[in-house]
């Protein structure tokens, strides 16, 4: 792979099945969770966005970004899995119908008085922690999140600023997991967790179908303007639950012809990476620091009910350095004319990062063929945050942190 600073791996062991995408992501599980979201004061649909200049630029169709930067004040898509996970939990607490199961309920004194002493807890790099300690707030309960020591200040700030505790954790991402978990059960706090683990699976399964509120969105977004579907879907992954809940609702809307789906990971955190390139259905870890600049896709450990679904349904899997990332970032803050300026995090800014390089390297051409990258395609990905982090944001925009390699830059 001369002249490709990205490792891949074309996915084509021949075991394509849709059948757990279906199972979890069937039309009747995604509305359930739309409706749910919509009842939340505030809610509106996220922009999407379309970047027709650089597709043009890039010999692509159409290039549609999803745009979670403004999801409900939040910076991040996360708050609409931790919100629907919490009110299915207290649903399922509670004996309550789905009628019975609406926001103005969960939020009211009557409902509190039920709850007891109902504490929740949650390991995070910082967009999930947020969206929990929004969603504890706004229930009038007490949270505590779990944080690693690499964690910016902007990003605890944040999660304290809704209330919850936060402990920070002398270890990586999955070192704050485990002590959260083990203090959970010491303490009877109720864990809601965006990762899987043995004998804990419902709470993120319910957290993966509250994202596709965002994809039902998309797609009725992609239809008022005429396409019904896009042809490739570039998708980041930390532990997986996002990118399973992308591809598992395409997959379960269109199982006899989906879209090309394409996972992303940071290189330095490449769990799911590495467990599709050993190929033999288990789930593998990433151990050390897991330094890299994508501190939302930080994860050593996959989500062992995340990872059953992209092992069965996505094509293509890429490893990248974190310079790809931030580029992304610069392209959407600094767009070609005629394209909307788009704000993004380093997590968020990796797929349309990714796409550019898979375009524009040297040694990209027959994965460009492979991938069937071509003036017809139409791409589509999402921007999971926005600036959630502002001084590690104007490093990258405003100084050139992780500049891109002279090989490696634009020379048209």
């Amino acid at each position: 792979m001369d002249n490709l600073d990205f490792d891949y791996i074309i996915y084509d062991y021949g075991k394509k099945d849709a059948s757990k995408a279906k199972e979890l992501f069937s039309i009747e599980n995604v509305k359930k969770a739309r409706r749910f979201h919509r009842e939340i004061p505030g809610y509106k649909m996220t922009p999407l966005r379309a970047l027709p200049n650089l597709a043009q630029m890039l010999g692509l169709g159409g290039i549609f970004i999803k745009d979670e930067a403004q999801r409900l004040t939040l910076n991040s898509f996360k708050v609409l899995g931790g919100s629907y996970a919490v009110s299915r939990y207290i649903q399922k607490m509670l004996g309550l119908s789905d009628e019975e199961t609406t926001y103005e309920y969960l939020t009211s004194d009557e409902c509190h008085k039920k709850l007891g002493n109902l504490t929740f807890a949650a390991a995070t790099d910082g967009n999930h922690g947020r969206g929990i300690a929004w969603a504890s707030m706004k229930l009038g309960l007490p949270c505590v999140i779990y944080v690693h020591k690499e964690t910016s200040q902007a990003r605890i700030d944040a999660i304290r600023g809704y209330g919850a505790t936060v402990k920070v954790i002398d270890g990586n991402y999955d070192d704050a997991v485990r002590q959260m978990a083990i203090d959970a059960k010491a303490n009877n706090w109720t864990v809601i967790s965006d990762t899987s683990w043995p004998g804990y699976t419902e709470i993120p399964t319910w957290i993966m179908q509250g994202y596709t509120t965002l994809m039902l969105e998309s797609q009725e977004q992609l239809l008022g303007v005429g396409i019904s579907k896009p042809t490739h879907v570039i998708v980041q992954a930390g532990v997986g639950a996002m990118a399973a809940s992308v591809i598992g609702f395409y997959t379960a809307l269109f199982p006899d012809d989906p879209p090309i789906f394409i996972v992303v990971e940071p290189n330095k955190a490449a769990c799911i990476f590495e467990s599709i390139k050993a190929n033999d259905g288990e789930c593998h870890s990433v151990k050390g620091d897991l330094d890299t600049i994508m501190a939302g896709l930080a994860c050593g450990d996959p989500s062992p009910i995340a990872f059953d679904v992209l092992e069965h349904t996505a094509d293509f899997f890429l490893s990248i350095p974190d310079y790809i990332a931030a580029r992304g970032m610069r392209i959407l803050s600094c767009p070609l004319h005629g394209d909307p300026f788009v704000i993004s995090g380093e997590s968020g800014a990796a797929p349309l990062g990714a796409l550019y390089s898979i375009m524009t390297d040297k040694g990209a051409k027959e994965l460009r063929e492979k991938m069937k990258l071509d003036e017809y395609s139409l791409v589509f990905m999402v921007n999971t945050e926005g600036n959630t982090d502002p001084k590690h944001f104007r490093q990258i925009i405003w100084d050139g942190l992780d500049p891109v390699p002279r090989e490696f830059r634009t020379r048209k």
